[in-house]
């Protein structure tokens, strides 16, 4: 082997400076435990962790963090030993001290904890500040649920199998094998007086029979329904409309089912050779002139903080945070074995537990990055969710052309775009939300429905005159629904102090000014206060809302501006005096403003699981404050209304629905300009 001095000399300086990290990192594990040891009261081990790892007031909660909490926390309450905690998550500091921070100060750190008592009934919130160490708030919520959890399931599963009213009901259809019979446990919807006076925590449970075959929800067990007290962990009620016959046929979707097989497309393949244009710092995000900040919320899933553009001479701020902060889905059938069926999946579900493990070449393509996320269990245990965000660009056509005749140049850029993306599952569906960045200064929001569709069991084998859905197969019956998406957006265009204007095109009648009748006009109105700001897409006037700086100009004089651009919409079809519009009030009206308040999060109030009516939306715009000059947050509602089609059978293909956020007057020409060939 040839081994001359300069290698020698190479070998003896790398392992020197090896063996030198090797003593300080000693070293200064050493002083760390010496100083718990002789100084237990001082948090210096977490004040060196957020020195190291949390850089920002916005950092995701560390599985160290969630221990530390609920430590804490145990130590300072005796809980129950049917207590479990039904969300742990981040308790964001206050806007203000987000906004002024600069790297290297110092910064609040606290953990919000929500405590369900089964034993006693009891819904507790908690603070803990991890820096001191202490719990900082403890209170109890009168009259409310959280949302369900897996130890609700499991309650619920070994209760319905032990009833002998379901037990003789199954038998009844000839099923004797229990095992072979899956039980979905839904959240209570709207409630009767009596559950209502009652306050017991509860839930609905469906029954679907497996067999031989996996996709159990191809075979409801139609028109049982048993609703079971998740306190007393016994049913409550029972109902059997009677036996309805049960698909016999093979809807197990995968290609064994099928005889004859489209043959797979050929191999195309996305990559980037010289790595990603985004960098990811953190949980800090950068690409294209944007720069943002994520966190996966327990509840909210995907929620991006701190947008902001750098225009070439400064970073402007867009939007301080944007989530999902509801969903409603309500079904079209009077029966009562379904018309409790109006999911909000957000508050009752926790949609981003129910967050899927993405993979690259499937739901994420092969150039893409999948990152991480941590949450906590029901016994406050931490655990890491691998690779339920993605993130990556994609090609999207054209961005801007211009052909010039005169030279024969061809002038044209490529658009792309770049997604960030999460896929939540909440028992039959699944939810994709994306945002979308665009290089012309657009954000998108785009969200995707596939899954399949919730079945009814119906004797049918040919589409009948029944006008509440359509028959999706032999047996099968697709119920009319509708779903309904409410994005919260706390929008800071170039500042905190906002206007809110709605923009309506119209059409001039013939006069002497406008002869030929092509008049078109744009009218500006200002929302000037909460109620006046709950307004309704529409397509007859082009209707757009555009948030406005309220103390700066342009260069043309105008306040620069982000507009909010409706995609494809639908109404709630629940008639007035429906409990449904009273309990999903944001699905009412499209378009929301609301003067911010840190304590209002959520569209459908802050517990919806088994709720009284009349919360969120509704309540926030009560005192009907002023909306000029003001921190403001809108709050979009987009929905689809879903006739399901046998094309949507026995898996759907993907649906969607969007909107825009776009610049007016933000930049000073087109921002896509300076792209390089």
């Amino acid at each position: 082997m040839f081994f001359n001095l300069h290698h020698f000399r190479l070998f003896t300086e790398t392992t020197y400076t090896y063996y030198q990290k090797i003593l300080k990192l000693a070293i200064a594990l050493s002083i760390l435990i010496l100083t718990n040891l002789l100084f237990p009261n001082i948090t210096f081990a977490q004040e060196l962790n957020q020195k190291s790892f949390i850089t920002h007031p916005l950092n995701p909660l560390t599985e160290t963090e969630i221990t530390t909490a609920v430590e804490v926390l145990k130590r300072e309450k005796r809980l129950s030993e049917k207590a479990f905690f039904s969300m742990i998550t981040l308790q964001e500091p206050d806007k203000k001290q987000v906004l002024n921070f600069q790297p290297g100060q110092k910064f609040t750190r606290r953990v919000f904890l929500q405590v369900y008592d089964r034993e006693h009934n009891k819904t507790f919130t908690a603070t803990v500040d991890l820096i001191t160490k202490t719990l900082t708030n403890w209170e109890e919520i009168p009259h409310v649920q959280p949302a369900i959890l897996p130890a609700d399931d499991q309650i619920a599963r070994e209760v319905v199998k032990s009833d002998p009213r379901w037990q003789q009901a199954m038998e009844k259809r000839g099923i004797k094998d229990f095992n072979q019979i899956q039980i979905s446990c839904w959240g209570a919807g709207i409630l009767t007086p009596s559950e209502a006076k009652n306050g017991h925590r509860i839930c609905r449970a469906l029954s679907y029979y497996q067999g031989k075959h996996w996709n159990y929800f191809s075979r409801p067990i139609e028109g049982v329904l048993v609703t079971v007290d998740l306190n007393k962990e016994e049913v409550s009620s029972f109902v059997d409309h009677g036996v309805v016959p049960i698909s016999q046929e093979n809807w197990d979707y995968d290609i064994k089912a099928f005889n004859k097989l489209t043959p797979p497309p050929k191999p195309l393949k996305i990559i980037q050779p010289e790595g990603t244009t985004f960098k990811i710092q953190g949980n800090e995000i950068t690409w294209q002139g944007w720069q943002f900040r994520y966190l996966m919320h327990p509840r909210e899933g995907l929620v991006l903080y701190l947008v902001k553009y750098n225009d070439g001479e400064k970073i402007r701020p867009v939007l301080y945070r944007g989530s999902l902060s509801e969903m409603a889905v309500p079904y079209g059938d009077p029966n009562p074995n379904w018309s409790f069926r109006n999911a909000f999946d957000v508050g009752e579900y926790n949609i981003g537990l129910l967050a899927n493990q993405l993979k690259l070449g499937q739901e994420i393509p092969e150039n893409g990055v999948l990152l991480n996320a941590t949450f906590a269990n029901g016994e406050g245990e931490p655990y890491t969710m691998p690779g339920v965000i993605g993130i990556y660009e994609r090609d999207n056509g054209v961005l801007w052309k211009h052909f010039d005749f005169n030279s024969q140049k061809n002038y044209v850029r490529r658009n792309r775009e770049l997604v960030m993306k999460m896929i939540t599952t909440v028992d039959n569906y699944d939810y994709t939300l994306n945002w979308i960045f665009h290089q012309d200064g657009t954000l998108e929001i785009e969200n995707e429905l596939s899954g399949i569709v919730l079945a009814q069991g119906t004797s049918d084998e040919k589409q009948s005159s029944n006008y509440l859905g359509r028959l999706l197969a032999k047996n099968i019956f697709g119920v009319n629904h509708q779903h309904f998406f409410n994005y919260r957006l706390d929008l800071d265009v170039d500042g905190q102090n906002n206007n809110v204007m709605e923009m309506n095109v119209n059409a001039l009648p013939i006069s002497e000014q406008n002869p030929l009748g092509n008049a078109i006009t744009v009218e500006d109105t200002l929302l000037k206060t909460e109620t006046e700001a709950v307004r309704d897409a529409d397509i007859k006037h082009s209707r757009e809302w555009m948030i406005t700086s309220a103390d700066k100009k342009n260069h043309l004089g105008v306040a620069p501006a982000y507009i909010l651009i409706p995609g494809a919409n639908t109404i709630l079809y629940a008639v007035e005096g429906a409990k449904i519009r009273k309990k999903a009030g944001f699905a009412t009206h499209h378009f929301w403003v609301t003067k911010y308040k840190t304590d209002e999060m959520y569209a459908g109030g802050d517990y919806p699981n088994q709720t009284s009516l009349g919360e969120g939306l509704p309540k926030y715009i009560a005192d009907n404050e002023s909306l000029e000059n003001e921190d403001i947050v809108v709050w979009y509602t987009m929905g689809m209304t879903h006739v399901p089609r046998p094309e949507d059978w026995p898996v759907m293909p993907r649906h969607q629905v969007s909107f825009k956020l776009m610049p007016r007057g933000f930049f000073k020409r087109n921002p896509a300009i300076n792209l390089g060939e």
